[in-house]
């Protein structure tokens, strides 16, 4: 395990001793020379075959050479835990290759690094993530981190998966009736997601609810508690699919007024809703914005019972159970159209 650890180390410094070889041309050969012989020693162990025990032995003298002469007593307890700290480094190493090749993995399956907070991964796309519970000890981690594995294998074959819209049987709003001769397109977004926000305007400009015919998923992501992520999202969603029922397009109204509409201090509707609103003053405001459409108070009235029924409760469970176990998704907005699956922000070309 000496070799192998020594082949890390010198593999880790092998950068900066390339800098200052530059300066310093015998530090290099002697790292050269060392580095040989740890690769050497390696590609022995690969093979199952014994390393040099001399190797072995020159980096434990290199070490030990100085203690030897002051204090020859310790020299046997300071072998034992070089030998300890090199299983220690062994190991880190490889943890750290296996986690490199599961982040990869992840993020070309799931569109993330981070399986358990996707919204955590910088490498990945600008997503609202939808979380997993975090381990809260050392074997839940461990657990997880074999569970993650087992995620994203799980995944691989949805790469070369063609998705059809059609087959997911969402309850939607119909964002544009008028171009029902188009492809379908499903888009899933959370009335709270800012991302969700953005992603709709850029679809918006780039004449995407032209092109197709656009059936928008309204979706409440929920911790593994139940709670929203975004606190006033489950109300909203339920007085979106009441609405939808019983007059198509204002849903869409709706939709658009959270996305796009200020108040008069120039604050979004969304972020009053995420942030300052109580559910009651959320409810308020949608009455206002349907009594502004045209809708008198019995109209109104009908669609708040609607949206306390439990049949708008099954839709929202319905909804939830697509994207959690059909779809397996890790984050919002995603998109479903041409064949295949889109999740993060909509890109303006």
């Amino acid at each position: 395990m000496v070799c192998v650890a020594a082949f890390i180390i010198l593999a880790l410094i092998g950068v900066f001793v390339a800098v200052i070889s530059i300066f310093k041309p015998k530090i290099g050969k002697v790292y050269w020379k060392m580095f040989k012989k740890a690769w050497s020693c390696l590609w022995k162990k690969v093979r199952l075959q014994k390393c040099e025990t001399g190797f072995k032995d020159d980096i434990k003298n290199t070490i030990l050479s100085r203690i030897i002469v002051k204090h020859p007593k310790l020299v046997k307890p300071l072998s034992v835990v070089i030998e300890i700290l090199s299983v220690i480094i062994v190991i880190i190493a490889v943890w750290a290759i296996l986690t490199a090749i599961k982040s990869l993995l992840a993020l070309w399956t799931l569109g993330t690094c981070n399986v358990t907070k996707p919204a955590a991964c910088t490498l990945g796309t600008e997503v609202c993530s939808i979380d997993e519970e975090e381990p809260k000890n050392v074997f839940e981690a461990t657990g997880r981190w074999f569970t993650e594995w087992g995620e994203i294998f799980e995944a691989i074959p949805d790469k070369f998966k063609t998705y059809k819209a059609e087959d997911y049987y969402f309850n939607y709003i119909v964002m544009n009736p008028e171009v029902s001769d188009k492809p379908i397109a499903l888009d899933i977004l959370d009335p709270g997601c800012s991302v969700c926000l953005k992603s709709y305007l850029n679809q918006k400009e780039s004449g995407f609810f032209n092109k197709y015919e656009v059936r928008l998923v309204p979706f409440a992501i929920q911790d593994v508690d139940g709670n929203y992520k975004f606190r006033n999202s489950g109300i909203i969603v339920r007085y979106l699919f009441a609405t939808e029922q019983l007059h198509s397009g204002l849903a869409r109204m709706l939709l658009e007024h959270i996305f796009e509409d200020r108040n008069e201090d120039g604050t979004s509707y969304q972020i009053l809703f995420n942030e300052d609103f109580t559910e009651s003053e959320v409810i308020n405001q949608i009455k206002l914005w349907l009594n502004e459409a045209g809708l008198d108070e019995g109209a109104i009235e009908e669609i708040n019972k609607v949206a306390n029924y439990p049949e708008t409760t099954d839709k929202m469970n319905e909804n939830h159970n697509i994207v959690k176990s059909q779809l397996k998704l890790r984050g919002i907005p995603t998109m479903i159209y041409d064949g295949k699956k889109y999740t993060g922000l909509f890109g303006v070309d």
